[in-house]
């Protein structure tokens, strides 16, 4: 924990319980989605799948990217994780996506496109919260948040409810936007 950090924080208005409380939400939900993202990619079946399953699976390797940034930026700010997966599912951010009882590919995108729409908002909040306060924060989140903005707009292409302009990743979770804060990059 960098104390100077949490000094300089406080100093500028940062109230660093609701920081970590926001934290901890955006990496719970995190962890989250990426579970879901896992069971809806091996749900997706179908002539109309193939598609569906090489974007959820960018998707699903960002939102783990994106829950290990918020672990590293936790802990520098002295934080903790949930002791138990039911406390860290009971605090997120967002509720759980889960499987529906229709395992259509239209019903599992829909799923996943409410995902993104949340994480949307847990972003934009956390950059609103940070703007000019908390510059390393506000950096991390920002970059989530491009990407969380394209898995939206994936989601609603692939459903039917616009373009997207998404171009395929160079290999399977390069996130982009966010890859210059992970300590091990892809070759």
């Amino acid at each position: 924990m960098s104390r100077v950090e949490r000094e300089i924080l406080e100093k500028h208005g940062i109230d660093m319980n609701v920081l970590m409380e926001k934290l901890r939400k955006a990496a719970a939900s995190e962890l989250l989605t990426y579970y879901y993202y896992t069971l809806i990619r091996y749900n997706l079946a179908g002539p109309d799948a193939e598609a569906a399953k090489e974007i959820a699976e960018d998707a699903r390797l960002e939102d783990r990217c994106h829950f290990e940034i918020l672990v590293q930026r936790i802990y520098e700010l002295g934080g903790e994780l949930y002791n138990t997966l039911r406390e860290l599912e009971e605090d997120a951010g967002c509720k759980s996506p889960y499987l529906p009882e229709n395992r259509d590919t239209k019903s599992l995108l829909k799923v996943l496109l409410d995902a993104e729409r949340c994480a949307e908002r847990i972003y934009h909040d956390l950059c609103d919260y940070t703007f000019g306060k908390d510059p390393v924060t506000y950096d991390y989140s920002l970059a989530i948040l491009h990407e969380e903005v394209e898995h939206e707009a994936w989601f609603e292409e692939l459903l039917d409810m616009g373009k997207s302009g998404h171009f395929r990743r160079r290999y399977p979770g390069e996130s982009p936007f966010t890859k210059k804060f992970r300590h091990i990059e892809k070759d």
